[in-house]
């Protein structure tokens, strides 16, 4: 047989290889969340100086290139156009271009979002969107629709900020809490938020309205009052105050954990104190809750005082009203204990005891026995004479502790005899009898004594009658002794 000859070429392979070449980057102008019906850019640049001959867009779920366009001067980048954004047109998209040494990676995915098709989720800030500097604060996103996640964006943000799975709110729907922080007096911080149903991630509601983050604490507290009170008969009326020792300003007025924006009142003057007054009324279940008050100067709106000491406004008339008696009555001897027992066949588990133009805050006590019926027991002792006074009392619910039932039929507590004076005390106008009294008897006593004295030196003086005694001398001992 003929011998096989076997020959071995080596050749170069770099040339057989395909060239890898740098993926294209992808983004949204004016950004990847857009609202319904409103146009969107989406660029696609590769890398400079390479010239690229075609650039293709895909659209991830689609075979078919998506679109695709020739590049722009100088080469390097192309633009797809969206005029109105549709349900359509949300999905995530990438990017390749064509060189004359072939075609590029897949950009990175970019996913585009439309806005608008849902109604807008309400944000709050809790306790308030005014923070103390280097605090955190929680931003409270939530609806009655029931949405899968929220998602919290900070403007000049393109993309979202956090995205969490809700959970259930304690009134119904759902909510997502988003810690954050540290607010600092140097940034202007402002968020909305969006929700959506995981079924349909790319379509989100319209967004809330906007909240801004405010760093408080660079000035004094002003004051927050109320008149005639902060408990108001349902569709009452209200004032809250809020003063300050400021020349001139703005005041502003937030309630806590509210989702309505702050109200703002320009300054007035009283003597010498600035002070705003906020009516509030015809007061209903929405009006409750806990208030406070900042202040700010006219030439600087965005530099927030310190917070006011919180104002509980609450409402009365929301339920049947419970009965007020008094233990062993309404009668009381000064220093001795008096109980007044608040009581009401309704379950309420806690009770307010107010006494009529005091400005201190009602007692409130909380039901320890789940009998009925259901009852607490306010003791006042010892009484004084501060105590005697009229006495109304509420009932109430944890759950929603402003919201207050009808009063109780007024109680009139009356304490009998007389404040005891303290040991060691002593008024000066009976101080000053006591010592009249007593510097007359010790005059009277000092002149009775002057008296016996002298008397006691004229017997003591007197000679005795001798047996030789005459007539005479003893007729002038008697004119003598008289």
């Amino acid at each position: 047989p003929s011998p096989i000859l076997s020959v071995c070429v080596c050749l170069p392979t770099h040339h057989l290889q395909p060239r890898v070449l740098p993926r294209p980057s992808i983004w949204a102008e004016p950004g990847p969340v857009i609202p319904r019906g409103q146009p969107v850019t989406i660029v696609c640049q590769g890398p400079g100086g390479l010239e690229a001959q075609e650039y293709h867009l895909h659209k991830e779920g689609k075979l078919e290139t998506w679109d695709r366009q020739k590049p722009l001067e100088p080469g390097d980048k192309a633009k797809f156009f969206i005029r109105y954004m549709r349900v359509m047109h949300t999905g995530r998209y990438r990017c390749n271009y064509l060189s004359p040494s072939g075609w590029s990676e897949l950009s990175e995915p970019l996913e585009l979002v439309m806005t608008g098709l849902q109604n807008k989720p309400q944000l709050s800030a809790l306790p308030s969107h005014v923070v103390t500097p280097g605090r955190n604060v929680t931003l409270q996103c939530g609806s009655w629709l029931g949405y899968d996640r929220f998602v919290l964006m900070k403007e000049g943000e393109h993309q979202p900020s956090w995205t969490m799975v809700s959970q259930r709110a304690s009134r119904g729907g759902t909510q997502a809490l988003f810690p954050v922080g540290p607010v600092n007096t140097s940034l202007r911080w402002t968020f909305r938020c969006y929700g959506y149903y995981n079924t349909t991630s790319q379509i989100w509601s319209h967004p809330s309205d906007p909240l801004e983050l405010l760093a408080s604490g660079q000035h004094d507290a002003p004051s927050l009052s109320a008149t005639p009170g902060p408990v108001v008969a349902l569709g009452g009326n209200v004032s809250l105050s809020c003063s300050s020792s400021w020349p001139r300003g703005l005041f502003h007025l937030l309630k806590e954990h509210g989702a309505d924006a702050p109200q703002h009142l320009e300054w007035t003057f009283c003597r010498e104190r600035g002070q705003g007054i906020f009516h509030v009324g015809p007061v209903n279940t929405s009006h409750v809750g806990t208030y406070r008050c900042y202040v700010s100067p006219q030439s600087y709106p965005d530099s927030w005082s310190q917070s006011s000491d919180p104002l509980h406004l609450q409402v009365t008339g929301v339920y049947r009203e419970p009965s007020l008696l008094a233990q062993p009555g309404t009668s009381v001897s000064w220093g001795e204990k008096v109980t007044l027992q608040c009581r009401s066949e309704m379950r309420f588990d806690t009770f307010h005891l107010s006494k009529e133009g005091s400005l201190a805050p009602p007692q409130v006590l909380h039901v320890q026995d789940t009998a009925i019926p259901y009852q607490v027991n306010f003791i006042l002792s010892p009484v004084t004479s501060d105590l005697e006074g009229t006495y109304q009392c509420y009932g109430s619910h944890s759950t929603s502790p402003y919201l207050l039932s009808q009063p109780s039929d007024p109680l009139e507590l009356l304490v009998s005899g007389e404040e005891p004076t303290p040991h060691g005390h002593v008024n000066a106008q009976d101080y000053t009898v006591e010592n009249l009294i007593r510097l007359g008897i010790s005059v009277l006593i000092l002149m009775v004594l002057g008296v016996l004295l002298f008397q006691a030196r004229h017997h003591q003086g007197s000679p005795k009658m001798q047996p030789g005694h005459t007539h005479e001398s003893k007729k002038m001992d008697s004119e003598v002794e008289l």
